[in-house]
């Protein structure tokens, strides 16, 4: 059964896009070597279960705290990691996730692009600027020459707003500032013209002053190039101005999502609630100082993922849990315009709504 819906579109016309990458059910585990004969084989539950599209010309945003499985999802649309199950589709066809031949490896990153969190160690010191944009634009046959391999590089660098670009094509990573450094990782991505790019916390490594330019850059180029865009994040509040779509990530698991405005305006499960909660917002504070506003409040810790709980993985943490949480894991609960969670709460509410609707209309 397919997994593909309708983007959902703001402006509220019926126009039918299909995704350019979609993940159907990736889970990926990771073996752990402890050395000891005949012991129990033990994983860590990474993700479980992640479906999810990217659409030409939107950012998707992929929302969660740290060792959520976020960077691990990016590194398994990209082929660094191996899913343990799963399917990755790019427009429209499935990819053979266990073929590790150089060629096939090349013609898939040839179209999606990954950005790694930190910039100071995702370029190779020994090497200057050139060299790092210039090696794929070479490996990819986008330049032959060296005079085309300089024009290249130069249109790179003013795409990146990095000029006068003639300063910085010699220049060595130790030279360059943080943003620097990440206009550079980008660039990089772009040489080889993809049509996806995953965007793993591109701007967490970098000072605050500087962070809203990298966004700004992206935002243009996803523009500019009709990118599918994923943008890693542990902070909500910038999903809102960055992304048309949010999804939100708890211990492995993918509890909530749809367009960010409905997710961040009207959050529906309790640990994306918590997140918001985290968030600094002034209005917010200022209700609470009136009275008007209650804060939402956690329990314990994060779970294990080598023996995580049963069910939904947030039901030790969640001031509404039930039974049935520490038993199953929810489906998705479609709330309408795309929003869905994964969460009893809604789904007892609809199951309740459609049990009493007969009985009202006699």
């Amino acid at each position: 059964m397919s997994t593909i819906n309708q983007a959902y579109d703001p402006t509220g016309s019926n126009r039918m896009e299909e995704p350019v990458l979609v993940a159907n059910h990736l889970r990926k585990e990771f073996p752990i070597n402890d050395f000891k004969l005949f012991a129990p084989r033990k994983v860590v539950h990474a993700v479980e279960d992640a479906t999810f599209e990217l659409y030409p010309g939107q950012a998707t945003a992929l929302v969660g705290e740290s060792g959520s499985g976020k960077t691990t999802v990016a590194r398994m649309l990209a082929r660094l990691y191996d899913p343990t199950s799963g399917e990755i589709s790019f427009r429209g066809e499935p990819i053979k996730l266990q073929s590790h031949r150089a060629a096939v490896l090349r013609q898939y990153r040839r179209h999606v692009q990954l950005i790694f969190q930190d910039p100071f160690a995702s370029l190779n010191p020994i090497h200057d600027v050139r060299y790092h944009l210039s090696r794929p634009l070479r490996l990819f046959g986008h330049a032959h020459t060296e005079d085309e391999v300089t024009e290249q590089v130069l249109a790179l660098l003013r795409r990146v707003s990095l000029s006068p670009a003639e300063q910085f094509i010699q220049k060595f990573p130790h030279q360059l500032s943080g943003g620097q450094r990440q206009r550079i990782a980008i660039a990089r991505a772009l040489a080889v013209h993809p049509e996806v790019l995953l965007a793993d916390e591109p701007v967490s490594m970098l000072d605050v002053s500087i962070r809203l330019d990298i966004l700004n850059l992206l935002l243009r180029l996803k523009k500019e190039e009709q990118l599918a865009l994923l943008f890693i994040t542990h902070d909500i509040a910038s999903a809102r101005y960055f992304a048309e779509n949010t999804l939100v990530m708890y211990a492995g698991q993918m509890v909530e999502g749809g367009p960010s405005e409905a997710v961040i305006q009207t959050p529906k499960h309790p640990y994306t609630q918590l997140l918001l909660a985290a968030a600094p917002d002034p209005d917010r504070i200022k209700a609470q100082g009136h009275g008007l506003s209650e804060e939402v409040h956690a329990r314990g810790e994060i779970p294990s993922l080598i023996n995580p709980p049963e069910g939904c993985r947030f039901h030790p943490r969640c001031p509404h849990a039930m039974p049935v949480c520490k038993q199953h894991f929810p489906a998705r609960t479609e709330l309408g315009n795309g929003h869905w969670t994964n969460c009893f709460l809604y789904t007892d509410q609809t199951i309740q709504q459609q049990t009493t609707a007969p009985a009202a209309q006699s």
